[in-house]
């Protein structure tokens, strides 16, 4: 079968369902294209920021989003070597957007699928997985090739978005690779059952030993123990009990919810990346979100980096798509818009890798850098951290044209 579009977008995530969204209200004709028949994946982040939360103000989705469950943070807070620090506070930032949020990715994309169906120029497939690109004779990408369970189908677009996550299947067609930055850590991610004694809301939790992060979930807690490189079989080899009692040591309010973990099967490998494309765009195609430059863990900026990047990409693409005057100049505009912003972060997440993963996971004992200690004691320099982290450098906001009134 073959789909005829004005853009192909492959893969569903937050960039890819958000940029369809945005371009099908300027009736731009949009193809999704989801490898999975759901959304439902651990893996995918949960922080919504403060910027995201100002773009589902300017859609009209902010009624929408206050139905789904979600755990407002006002504040960012860590545990370190039994003392809790505030780390960061976004009650310093302007109104109404004051805190993250919690809320698993899953519901964030089902609302905005469905509010891209309200739109007849929206239309998400799911379980279409991309195998491929097309060329013109040229050598222009000209759409896709993906596999359904109905056979194979052929998408015709005049623009393909890769959003296909860091191990884009677009991007390997093309034979392109991003930049790798080293980093110092993996994280054995699991879930545990909320204790039965409720403990404050706490993002991480820094020992002598070791470093997790709980992620406070509807009933339960998506939680990761950060280790060494390269060293998640050694962990294996130990045993689950050997985990369990690492992760109750760190802990000891989850010494009862950790023997929900009974094997290894219970506890999943998630490689962290930091990466960049040079070039985020080719004849025909542009790379947003992990699939032009995957970002570490550090602070959950990913998922609200990619939807910037959707943002930008609608704000500057919908006007010539719909002229028919789309050009390579076009797609090379929004990469100038977003590539400060995003060696920004990953610098300052580098930083923190260093500084404080790589020194958690090494130093016994663990000392804040002076940095972080300055931050957690000066209440006038958490404004620094909380813009940083909550609105980023240079925050996109939807155009005019979009805002719902």
């Amino acid at each position: 079968m073959t789909l005829r579009t004005q853009v192909c977008i492959a893969g569903g995530g937050p960039a890819g369902v958000l940029l369809g969204l945005l371009l099908a209200r300027e009736r731009v004709d949009v193809v999704v294209l989801e490898k999975h028949d759901d959304f439902f994946r651990d893996f995918r982040g949960d922080t919504v920021h403060p910027s995201t939360l100002n773009l589902i103000d300017d859609l009209g989705l902010r009624s929408a989003f206050d139905t789904i469950a979600h755990k407002p943070l006002p504040k960012l807070d860590a545990v370190v070597n039994g003392v809790r620090v505030h780390a960061i506070d976004f009650t310093s930032l302007p109104k109404p957007n004051r805190f993250l949020t919690l809320m698993p990715q899953w519901d964030l994309l089902d609302m905005l699928a469905e509010a891209g169906r309200q739109h007849p120029s929206f239309h998400l497939i799911m379980g279409a997985e991309v195998t491929g690109v097309r060329r013109d004779a040229d050598g222009r990408v000209s759409g896709v090739h993906a596999r359904t369970a109905e056979g194979d189908l052929e998408v015709e677009a005049a623009l393909t978005v890769a959003a296909d996550g860091r191990d884009s299947t677009v991007r390997e067609a093309l034979g392109m690779a991003p930049r790798e930055y080293g980093v110092p850590a993996d994280v054995a991610w699991f879930r545990l059952p909320e204790p039965s004694t409720p403990m404050p809301d706490t993002l991480a939790w820094i020992t002598e030993e070791t470093m997790l992060v709980t992620f406070p979930r509807p009933g339960y807690l998506q939680s990761g123990m950060l280790i060494p490189k390269d060293s998640f079989d050694a962990f294996r080899a130990e045993g689950i009990e050997a985990f369990r009692d690492r992760v109750a040591r760190a802990v000891p309010r989850l010494a009862g919810s950790v023997r929900s973990l009974e094997s290894f099967d219970d506890v999943k490998l998630l490689s962290v990346q930091i990466n960049r494309l040079e070039q985020w765009h080719a004849p025909g195609v542009l790379f947003i979100g992990d699939a032009a430059h995957a970002m570490s863990p550090a602070f959950g900026v990913g998922i609200n980096y990619a939807i910037q990047d959707a943002v930008a990409a609608a704000n500057y693409l919908a006007e010539p798509l719909l002229a028919g005057t789309l050009s390579d100049a076009d797609l090379a505009a929004v990469q100038r818009r977003r590539e400060f912003p995003t060696r920004f972060i990953q610098g300052f997440q580098a930083i923190v890798q260093r500084l404080v993963v790589a020194r958690a996971l090494e130093e016994r004992p663990f000392r804040l850098p002076l940095p972080a200690r300055l931050v957690s004691h000066l209440p006038w320099l958490r404004d620094v951290p909380a813009r940083v982290v909550g609105w980023g450098i240079r925050p996109e906001r939807v155009a005019q044209k979009y805002v719902a009134p």
